[in-house]
Formats: C-alpha cells, structure tokens, sequence
C-alpha cells in the first residue's frame, strides 16, 4: 500500500452522529522549579467509529502526554483544562476512581515497550486473565477460554501454549500482540497506540500495524496512533493530525493532507524520511534548530525561529482554520507543492514511496512464520 493508496470518507470535522471521541481546547500545564511547562496548548480533534487517527510529531511535541490526559495517567502536577468526551462521558477531571471504571473497557492502550509493560512473573494467560475479570464477573475457567480467543484474534501462533509461557519466553512482536489482546479484553471503543511500534523491526512493525487495522475493521474500534513516523502514518491512518509545541498545526484525511502538504514544519518532517528513490550515501534531510523551550514560547507561530519561510507577520499566532475543504493548518505563509523553500521536494500524486513497513507483510500465515522465525532465532 502507497502511502496515496489509503482512502477515507469525510474529514477531520464533522460527522459528529459516528463520533466516538471528541476532544476540544484540551491543555495542560506541568510546574517544575518555578516555571510553567506548557505540554499542551488547545488541541482539539473528533475520533469517529471504526477509524484511524494519527498523532504525528517530533519528541516533546505533546503527543502522549495528550493522550495520557484522557487515561487519567498523569501525575497530580499536571494541571488539565478543557474537554475530552468519549460519546456523552466527561474525561478530564474525573477522579481516579471513577476512570478505573473507564481505563480498559471504554478506552484502553497499548505501550510503546511491552517487555517493561508485562509483569515479568506472571505467565501471559493469567495477565490477560486477570484483565477480563476486572472487566467484567465471569469463572475463571471462562475468561482462560477467552483468554484464549483473545490470543487468536491477535494472530499469536499455538495460542493455547502461548498462555502458559511468561514474557521473556515470547519474541517482541509477540509480547506486543499480547499487549494488544490485554488492552482488547474490555472491548474498547477506543484503543490508544502510543509508539506500539517503535522498538520492533521493521518487518514486525508492519504485521502489527495491519493486525491493528484489521482489528479496526472487523470489531469497529477508534485507534488513536501516535508516532513521530509519518511514513507509518500515510500507509494505515485515515487521518493525520501534526503537533508542534503542544499544538495542532495540521490536520486532514491522509490522502488529502499527502496530497498538498501546507504546513512548513509538516513538509519538513516528510522530507527528513528516507525515500526509496534518495541517492545511496547521500546526507539525509534534517530540521535545522532545536524543538522551542515548553516554559519558555516564542512569540506568534511557535515553528517561526526554525522556519525558513518567517516574516514578521509570523510573530502573530496563526489560527487553526480550514483554509481548503477538510483541511485545516495553521499558516501565514503556507506552502505550495513545488515550493522550493522547504526540503522534501513537491507532494503529488505521483510522490515517491516513503522507506517504511513492507507492503502486504502481514498475512495470517506469514505473521505465524516470521514469529516462529523469530523465536527459534531466540
């Protein structure tokens, strides 16, 4: 699948009668000595059923800690404003308690390291044992068999001997696979994937990115993706939105926002990617600067000091609106597909594939192999 291939129905607004999620002027601020750090500055977005956001940035962008505000995962030093309703639920300000009853049945994630996320001393099965009954009062012998089922669905091969074995006797893409299966055992209507791929190879990043897209369209789930891989995101997602500093400063449908990238710092990102058609041993493409100090924000457009396209209009913060149908950026000074400016060359249809997952990685029998591969490499 090229990254143009993805298609999608509607766009970042609107649909409100599938929505699932809907989140509006979120922020959050952290004290640490004696300065405010603003991880999070009014993002808003809707997460419709059965559909794929993507969460792009660079580190300390304010991807996770976003979507950690939704968890009630973050320390009482972080101080949350705004709205987070998962369909008629207020998320933001509920006590820990009351998100205990949401953690995993409503909303549920799957972290970037499964080895530091898996109690070590528990074999697999009872983990995701204990996840069920949690969820809901069933036997136990009842939730081992769905234990099992759940194992199945996540495609892990010889599921029924799997759920005996503990972590360290499992390969990464397997330990990831039952993270997933733990986070599927509530039935979520929100699955949350923050860097789930990130310490897999390539290969293995690919299968889960499709077990996860299948899971998507066979069971109705939202999936929240978060990663700093735009190539990740232009082959699974249905939508992209791009952080910077906390904010939201672009946001479409995957095939549009490919299409006509506006955003500086967004056709930044995409020409930092390898490409299959880069010169062997040629330098690869970097964002010149450092991401801006979150307790310490420049004036106007927070990219403007790294932005080769500024002007002193650009010290005025530009809005987040949609400037062309289901495409909305913050730009004074948007740019074209054949702006020069910008490394990265134009964004068209015919743009060169991004070095990323292998197309088609993942069917069900060369998922099995490669993870039977893997452990007998082990």
């Amino acid at each position: 699948m090229t990254m143009l291939e993805k298609t999608t129905t509607g766009g970042p607004g609107g649909g409100e009668d599938d929505a699932v999620l809907t989140v509006d002027d979120l922020r959050i601020t952290f004290s640490r000595g004696g300065k405010l750090i603003h991880a999070v500055n009014g993002l808003s977005y809707t997460l419709r059923r059965g559909r794929m956001l993507a969460i792009i940035g660079e580190s300390g962008s304010g991807k996770s800690v976003s979507v950690r505000a939704l968890m009630g995962l973050l320390p009482p030093s972080a101080y949350i404003t705004g709205s987070a309703r998962l369909h008629d639920i207020e998320l933001i300000g509920r006590s820990d308690k009351a998100m205990r009853e949401i953690r995993g049945r409503d909303v549920a994630m799957v972290f970037q390291d499964p080895a530091r996320s898996l109690n070590p001393t528990m074999s697999v099965g009872a983990q995701i044992t204990e996840a069920l009954r949690m969820q809901s009062e069933i036997s136990r012998k009842a939730a081992a068999e769905r234990a099992v089922e759940l194992l199945k669905l996540v495609r892990l091969p010889a599921a029924e001997r799997r759920f005996h074995e503990y972590p360290h006797q499992l390969s990464g893409g397997m330990r990831q696979r039952v993270m997933i299966a733990i986070a599927l055992a509530g039935n979520p209507k929100v699955l949350i994937a923050d860097e789930a791929t990130t310490a897999l190879d390539v290969t293995t990043q690919a299968q889960i990115m499709e077990l996860l897209v299948d899971l998507q369209e066979r069971l109705g789930t939202a999936v929240i993706l978060i990663s700093h891989d735009l190539g990740l995101a232009a082959s699974y997602a249905d939508d992209v939105l791009v952080m910077y500093a906390g904010r939201a400063v672009e946001h479409a449908a995957t095939s549009t926002l490919f299409r006509n990238v506006r955003m500086p710092y967004t056709k930044a990102l995409l020409g930092a990617i390898p490409q299959l058609t880069t010169v062997p041993h040629s330098q690869l493409t970097v964002i010149g600067g450092q991401p801006p100090d979150l307790s310490a924000l420049p004036t106007g457009c927070p990219f403007r000091p790294r932005c080769p396209k500024a002007t002193e209009k650009c010290e005025e913060a530009p809005p987040l609106d949609e400037h062309e149908p289901g495409h909305w950026y913050a730009c004074w000074h948007p740019v074209s597909r054949d702006d020069p400016a910008l490394t990265g060359g134009a964004i068209d249809e015919t743009a060169p594939e991004v070095a990323g997952p292998p197309a088609n990685a993942d069917t069900e029998d060369a998922s099995a192999a490669a993870d039977e591969h893997e452990e007998v490499v082990r």
